[in-house]
């Protein structure tokens, strides 16, 4: 049985680089043209399997961790959303359908859960409880937002390219704190709660940008 999960171990770390890898790519080039696009799809497939895998391993024997399992639904959630941003892109989609609402719903479902476990370990003063609190915030913020944009889709806006940014940065975010504390082993508190404050910062630039000009000229 450890030999398997040895092999899920590697193959999950080997798709997670590819995932950063791709992800670090398709920040760099232009967006929206074929190279941004083509290493998006590899990132996204990368990180979706990377996660799937890593979901496997934390109910496996000796390996449990629910904060890792809800941190790889987490970064599901932000691939999928982040995809599914674009689809609002289309002057045919009038309104969010089942599945916008079930990855957004089953996101806030998630980050409910995690917010009651990190309450429920700080006041048990279990270690390692604030993460749960940190990354539940970031969950309930993405999620509710989500239902608060499919509620205006009829008002003339580029929200699903804020979306888009959000979610997919959000994802490879994830891929790089995976990187500090799984491949290089820094285990604290801060190395998890830095890529995340920091990514957040460069969110917040784009989403400016984006304000501030057309789609059409974004650099």
């Amino acid at each position: 049985m450890e030999t398997f999960i040895k092999t899920l171990i590697y193959i999950h770390a080997f798709l997670g680089g590819l995932g950063l890898l791709s992800g670090l790519s398709s920040v760099y080039f232009r967006k929206g043209n074929t190279s941004h696009k083509e290493s998006g799809k590899i990132f996204s497939a990368a990180m979706i399997s990377s996660s799937l895998i890593s979901l496997i391993i934390a109910r496996l024997p000796n390996h449990e961790n629910t904060f890792l399992f809800l941190i790889g639904l987490f970064t599901i959630y932000m691939i999928l959303a982040g995809n599914r941003a674009l689809t609002f892109k289309s002057k045919e989609k009038s309104a969010a359908d089942t599945l916008d609402k079930i990855i957004s719903g089953s996101m806030l479902f998630i980050s409910i859960i995690m917010l009651g476990l990190g309450v429920l370990g700080i006041l048990q003063k279990i270690e390692g409880s604030i993460l749960y609190v940190f990354f539940a915030r970031f969950g309930l913020f993405m999620s509710v937002n989500d239902f608060k944009y499919f509620k205006r889709l009829t008002t003339k806006n580029i929200a699903y390219l804020k979306s888009h940014i959000g979610r997919m940065v959000g994802a490879l975010i994830a891929s790089f704190t995976a990187f500090l504390v799984a491949g290089l082993h820094f285990n604290e508190t801060i190395y998890w709660m830095a890529p995340t404050v920091l990514g957040t910062v460069y969110i917040i630039y784009w989403i400016k940008k984006v304000d501030k000009h057309k789609v059409s000229t974004i650099k």
